[in-house]
């Protein structure tokens, strides 16, 4: 018997059927795979495991559960025997404004309670970090998100975030409307790369108004954004952060009617313990973001 579709089987009897199988595998595997993998299985010992509308066990199914389940159930378990407390890695992708300002104070609480937790970050754009969680070279993405994830994998909204331009802190724009009634923006735009959910909504919102205005500048972080706007480049766009800080030298402005960009969490398979308390303790920083 192939061991990886012993596995397979597992899940699916475990959790009751291929697709709930499919959101608890820890790993990112789609569920014609799971389905068809599961098929080879009982093709080689030939005999049906399980019914599938509803689902159920057959008899066979249930004896070759039964003899599996310890092994599989114990996985966790062993792991953390033969670590004896030893080091967890978690593996991070996010968007540099993440990064900045709302990661840290996060992971410091995960580390309370895993010490000895390591981790890795790499800052991308989105369409970077969607790829590098589907090859699983990451365990979760904490980013802007844009449209709905990929079959297989969970996401959770964490907060909206407004849109917001960037003046120096001498402008004598006080309002984004007084930019609105021009006949024409004179001075640049300076945003992230225009593929970026931020700026996609913000030309939309333009469009609404009957604006044009388009990048004249592209910055891959936010951070260098406001250093070019501080430097008399341009008005920078960017999102605004709760309790994030902005320089002395440039200014935000709202930007009434434009959409929001929604910030969230993408992870495939089943959360390990660490990843789970790091999606726990973003959720409710979140929320402690929002009373503020």
């Amino acid at each position: 018997m192939n061991i990886h579709h012993l596995e397979l089987f597992y899940y699916v009897a475990r959790y009751g059927g291929i697709s709930e199988a499919v959101r608890n595998i820890p790993y990112g595997i789609q569920q014609p795979a799971v389905s068809g993998q599961v098929a080879q299985l009982e093709e080689s010992l030939g005999v049906t495991l399980f019914h599938r509308r509803p689902f159920s066990l057959t008899l066979p199914g249930e004896k070759l559960y039964r003899f599996i389940e310890p092994f599989f159930a114990g996985l966790d378990g062993m792991a953390e025997e033969l670590r004896g407390g030893a080091t967890h890695v978690l593996r991070i992708g996010s968007s540099d404004i993440i990064v900045r300002d709302h990661l840290p104070e996060v992971l410091r609480a995960v580390r309370k309670e895993y010490p000895r937790l390591r981790f890795t970050l790499r800052s991308e754009y989105m369409p970077e970090l969607e790829s590098l969680l589907e090859r699983q070279e990451i365990d979760v993405v904490v980013a802007l998100m844009e449209g709905k994830p990929a079959a297989g994998t969970h996401s959770a909204v964490l907060m909206e975030l407004p849109l917001v331009l960037v003046v120096p802190a001498e402008s004598p724009v006080t309002r984004a409307e007084q930019l609105w009634k021009r006949d024409k923006i004179e001075e640049p735009l300076i945003c992230l790369p225009a593929t970026e959910v931020l700026c996609k909504n913000f030309q939309q919102g333009l469009a609404r108004l009957g604006v044009d205005w388009f990048p004249r500048l592209e910055i891959n972080s936010t951070d260098s954004i406001e250093a070019y706007v501080a430097g008399g480049f341009g008005i920078g766009l960017t999102v605004a952060i709760p309790k994030a800080i902005m320089s002395p030298k440039v200014r935000p402005l709202e930007l009434p009617g434009f959409a929001p960009v929604i910030l969230g969490a993408l992870w495939r398979g089943k959360p390990s313990p660490p990843l789970r308390r790091l999606l726990d303790e973003m959720q409710a920083g979140a929320r402690r973001m929002k009373e503020c």
